[in-house]
């Protein structure tokens, strides 16, 4: 799949001011300063379209773009930003549990990962949490051209391995770099296949 079109569309304070369509919607979110705007603007082919900022933490909305007019692209608020005031973390935390709980929208998740650093206990607590809630998602290992591709499988592999204690099967996990668009065409035919599912199932 190519994405031949990628436009903002609407920043939402709460769900309930989502687009109210009912195309599907796919949610990045990780950690602040993980990649995430430039993972989107490297899937999109689009400089600028998610705002990348020094500041991290900076995204508090609920960010839709609208992919070749027929899926939507969410961008999440970054979760674990220790200068959000605690109100400011609880609210985030709030509106990022109620999309994932009530949008029905939702097909998938992407969550974003360092490839550089071991496995975190809030990255490893967010994920534990998506799946005994039932949310469907997938790991998306970011900035891989920092260490090479051989460190960059080796990091993976055993971040993924840490899941063994809860986990009985593993998810979905793709190896990226922003910088050198690596992962893209898995990523997007890993999306396309999904949407080729939903078009089939509406069909029976």
């Amino acid at each position: 799949m190519e994405i031949n079109k990628s436009e903002f569309v609407i920043s939402a304070p709460v769900v309930d001011k989502c687009p109210s369509d009912n195309k599907a919607e796919y949610a990045f979110i990780g950690r602040s300063n993980v990649g995430k705007s430039s993972l989107i603007n490297m899937l999109c082919n689009h400089k600028g379209l998610a705002k990348t900022s020094s500041t991290p933490g900076k995204t508090l909305l609920i960010n839709h773009f609208i992919i070749n007019n027929e899926w939507y692209i969410v961008d999440l608020p970054g979760y674990g930003f220790a200068k959000h005031s605690k109100v400011i973390q609880k609210k985030l935390e709030q509106m990022i549990s109620s999309y994932f709980l009530q949008r029905e929208q939702l097909v998938n998740v992407f969550v974003l990962i360092d490839i550089r650093h071991e496995q975190q206990k809030i990255d490893r607590e967010f994920v534990d949490w998506l799946g005994e809630s039932n949310v469907p998602f997938a790991i998306v290992f970011t900035k891989a051209d920092k260490l090479g591709p051989i460190k960059a499988k080796q990091n993976a592999a055993t971040w993924m391995q840490k899941l063994k204690d809860r986990w009985e099967e593993f998810p979905t996990y793709f190896i990226t770099s922003a910088e050198k668009k690596n992962g893209r065409d898995e990523l997007l035919n890993y999306i396309d296949e999904i949407n080729k599912s939903l078009t089939q199932d509406k069909k029976e």
